[in-house]
């Protein structure tokens, strides 16, 4: 649709009025901008999974005329190519035009961005629009949970739970349960997971993550329960297959995980819990060095997740020290 919206804006481009007063067809009218045909273009080849042609196309576009949008989809382009430099450039372009923009400040902190330098960037319309003073202090406890500060990540969103304006909001609540999950605390995690899908029912993300603690608790039909609903919303994230394949896995039909896991892995190749998943059954087929691949992957995505080093189901004793001597180094450095 947006080549044929291309092509059809190259036709007109070209055909000049007769008189400079005249005004335009109603063909001219209905057609889109030519940046906004780019982005179209863009969209089209991010679903293809063919990223450098999306970000080709972007910057394609002069910086002036970049929307905030354009923006926020090259910032995301360039993270996931794993450039940082002019990830974060873009996400800072996305806040000077947006300062309320909640996913450039959280693509900011997942950069390593300081919490502080942040915070600046929304001062001004923290100052001047009313109810806004949660906004510095969500800001603080995102830049524990970048930094993997999980006690006081926890700490400081439990009181932003507390008021009012933020209470039982669900991405809090996903929050809470995924610090939980990561400070080894499965009960509390299980709880705001629990809390969560109560007040949203369509919600996915997260829902890889509550499955396996499902299924690690032996709750195999509430596993089951959770796949069907997740794949009657969207069979396109990868959190039904994952959820599925745990199922599958603690069922001990190792090659039906396997699979789901590797389907998971084609719709989100950043799954953390995917590539845990497909390890874990390939480690049980014996394929071990293909599981320690996939471990490997695992840690380069979260460092900070213990459950990458220590999960029960490492390949090798050798290969768990290596990755646990692995996990020390990064909470060292941090």
């Amino acid at each position: 649709m947006a080549l044929q919206q291309k092509k059809a804006l190259s036709k007109t481009s070209k055909v000049r009025p007769s008189t400079g007063n005249s005004a335009s067809t109603p063909q001219s009218q209905c057609l889109p901008s030519e940046i906004e045909v780019k982005y179209k273009m863009a969209e089209c080849y991010t679903m293809l999974k063919q990223d450098k042609d999306a970000i080709a196309i972007l910057d394609g576009i002069p910086s002036r005329q970049r929307t905030p949008k354009i923006n926020m989809m090259l910032a995301n382009l360039y993270k996931k190519a794993g450039q940082e430099r002019p990830s974060v450039t873009s996400y800072k372009e996305v806040l000077r035009q947006c300062p309320l923009a909640l996913d450039a400040i959280l693509g900011l902190l997942s950069l390593s961005v300081k919490g502080a330098e942040v915070a600046s960037m929304t001062m001004n319309v923290i100052q001047t629009v009313p109810n806004l003073d949660w906004l510095s202090v969500w800001i603080k406890a995102y830049a524990f949970v970048h930094t993997g500060d999980n006690s006081r990540a926890i700490n400081t969103i439990c009181s932003l739970e507390k008021k009012s304006l933020l209470r039982d909001n669900v991405d809090l609540l996903g929050s809470l349960a995924d610090l939980y999950f990561r400070a080894g605390d499965s009960k509390n995690s299980v709880l705001k997971f629990e809390q969560a899908q109560m007040l949203d029912p369509y919600l996915i993300k997260g829902m890889d993550v509550y499955g396996y603690l499902l299924a690690r608790e032996g709750r195999l039909e509430d596993v089951e329960n959770l796949g069907c609903r997740l794949f009657n919303i969207s069979d396109q994230h990868a959190e039904p297959w994952v959820v599925s394949g745990c199922h599958s896995f603690y069922s001990k039909r190792y090659s039906r995980a396997l699979y789901l896991g590797a389907k998971a892995i084609q719709l989100n190749s950043n799954s953390v819990q995917a590539l845990l998943l497909k390890g874990a059954a390939l480690r049980n087929m014996g394929r071990v060095q293909e599981a320690i691949i996939h471990f490997r992957e695992a840690i380069r995505l979260a460092p900070c997740r213990l459950d990458c080093y220590e999960d029960p189901r490492e390949p090798t004793q050798e290969a768990h020290k290596e990755l646990s001597a692995r996990y020390a180094v990064t909470q060292t450095l941090q």
